[in-house]
């Protein structure tokens, strides 16, 4: 699998990276297993967690695999921290006390000294940017982490991040926003995106699938297997299962059809490529999922297709973004 630079960094990630959401949870550990040896088998090297998943448990599962399955070397090993791990007012959020705190809950359950990328899963109104990104250049310098990167962070929380840490020498620059990013939602492209790329600041899609709605599952109803009748990831897809989104799920199927590959294929190739993205990041709940994804790395979509679905899934944009 191709590796691709991780923003404006020395960090070199696979260009496809594995999701871990549901470990612990709906995937369990024998599943677990199989999707990271097929992951790292493909070329594979980017791997992404949280302490929230399944409340601690993806971190618990990943660690045990990356002692007793895949070699912790050979992977880009990625979590992060700001939600609710604790009760009180320190229990979640940006502080300094919280998220230190995190990091090293987080790395007792990947059974790890540190992390290659630990990122900020959203952004704190309650905290002083200038707290929180001091947290992450100690978190560096104590070597709990070797980079640093934010996630769901807008345009201007993404610009004002960036720029404060390249403002002053020693500071730990930020590498990474992962962001939702898919045919269905386009909303980063308005100024998230710009300002990512400007910075210097590397994309890593989440949901790149539509919350697996451009897959095509859905457009005859929601299978009994699937996340839309999970009684934990329902009310996490209904909100692509509209008439706008059953347009773009045509055109991503009638695309994969003309070039005699899948709705998944398609639907992933396209945001792969898009302007700053680095590695877009999956998750399967089986390793069969896993392989539809794997299957796509040599996939190149014709300008033509692109422009075609450029067109039907654009964003809304208008002043001050449109000039």
């Amino acid at each position: 699998m191709e590796e691709r630079a991780l923003g404006r960094s020395g960090l070199r990630v696979s260009r496809l990276g594995l999701g871990t959401m549901t470990w612990g949870q709906d995937t369990d550990a024998e599943d677990a297993t199989a999707q990271l040896t097929a992951f790292r088998d493909s070329g594979g090297t980017l791997v992404d967690t949280a302490d929230v998943y399944a409340g601690g448990a993806s971190e618990q599962v990943l660690g045990k695999l990356l002692t007793d399955v895949v070699p912790r070397a050979e992977l880009v090993l990625a979590t992060k921290a700001y939600g609710r791990t604790g009760p009180g007012g320190m229990g979640r959020g940006s502080s300094r006390g919280h998220l230190l705190a995190a990091l090293d809950a987080s790395l007792r359950r990947l059974q790890t000294d540190y992390v290659d990328l630990w990122q900020l899963h959203a952004w704190d109104d309650a905290t002083p940017l200038e707290e929180t990104l001091a947290a992450l250049d100690f978190a560096v310098t104590s070597g709990r982490a070797r980079y640093v990167g934010v996630s769901n962070f807008c345009g201007w929380q993404t610009a004002a991040a960036a720029t404060w840490q390249q403002a002053w020498p020693g500071r730990t620059p930020i590498v990474a926003n992962q962001v939702e990013y898919s045919l269905l939602q386009r909303g980063v492209e308005r100024e998230t995106a710009p300002a990512a790329v400007h910075a210097g600041v590397g994309l890593l899609p989440w949901s790149p699938l539509g919350r697996g709605v451009l897959t095509g599952k859905y457009r005859h109803g929601s299978p009994s297997d699937s996340r839309g009748a999970s009684p934990h990831f329902g009310e996490f897809v209904e909100p692509y299962l509209t008439d706008d989104a059953a347009r773009v799920v045509e055109a991503v199927a009638t695309a994969a059809e003309g070039l005699g590959t899948s709705p998944l294929a398609v639907a992933l190739a396209w945001v792969r490529d898009r302007p700053g993205v680095v590695a877009p990041i999956v998750g399967a709940r089986t390793v069969g999922q896993l392989m539809g994804s794997l299957a796509t790395d040599d996939i190149v979509l014709p300008a033509e297709i692109c422009a075609a679905l450029d067109d039907i899934s654009a964003p809304p944009t208008g002043y001050p973004e449109r000039r």
